[in-house]
C-alpha cells in the first residue's frame, strides 16, 4: 500500500534569505512533517538575513541552521505548490502545478520594526495554505 501523498511546497525569492526563509520557517512550524518544505533563490545571499532570524525567534521559531540555497529546475519540477516572492520572470514554469505570487515587501536592509508585518502577514498566509494543502 503507497503512502499518501504528502504535498510540497517551494517558496522562491531572489536572495533566499528574508521572506522565502521566513515562509518555509512558519509552514514548517504548522503543518510539521505533512507537509515537505523547500525554499530557493534566483540569486541567494551568502547567508541569511539576521534581522529575519530575529523576528521569527520572537514567534518561537528558529531558523539559524537555515542556508540560502539556489533555484533549481528539479526543485519547482518536485514541488506541488510554487510560491514566488518577487522574483517575476526568474523563476521556471511547468504545467500542472500550482504557481502563487505573493507580494511582499523585501526585508533585505530593514530594521526589525520593518520586519514584524511582513512576518505576520507570512503567517496569515501561510496558515491559509495549510488549511487548503492538508
Amino acid at each position: 500500500m503507497n503512502a499518501p501523498h504528502r504535498p510540497s511546497v517551494l517558496f522562491v525569492c531572489v536572495h533566499n534569505a528574508g521572506r522565502s526563509q521566513m515562509a518555509a520557517g512558519f509552514l514548517r512550524h504548522l503543518a510539521g512533517d505533512r507537509i515537505e518544505v523547500r525554499s530557493a533563490g534566483s540569486m541567494p545571499a551568502a547567508e541569511i538575513n539576521p534581522v529575519a532570524v530575529a523576528a521569527m525567534g520572537e514567534v518561537g521559531i528558529d531558523i539559524t541552521a537555515e542556508q540560502p540555497k539556489v533555484l533549481t529546475t528539479e526543485a519547482v519540477q518536485a514541488s506541488d505548490v510554487v510560491i514566488t516572492m518577487g522574483c517575476g520572470d526568474a523563476c521556471p514554469f511547468f504545467p500542472g502545478k500550482r504557481y502563487e505570487d505573493w507580494v511582499l515587501d523585501d526585508p533585505a536592509g530593514q530594521g526589525i520594526d520593518a520586519v514584524r508585518p511582513i512576518r505576520d502577514d507570512i503567517r496569515g498566509r501561510i496558515e491559509t495554505l495549510v488549511a487548503e494543502l492538508l
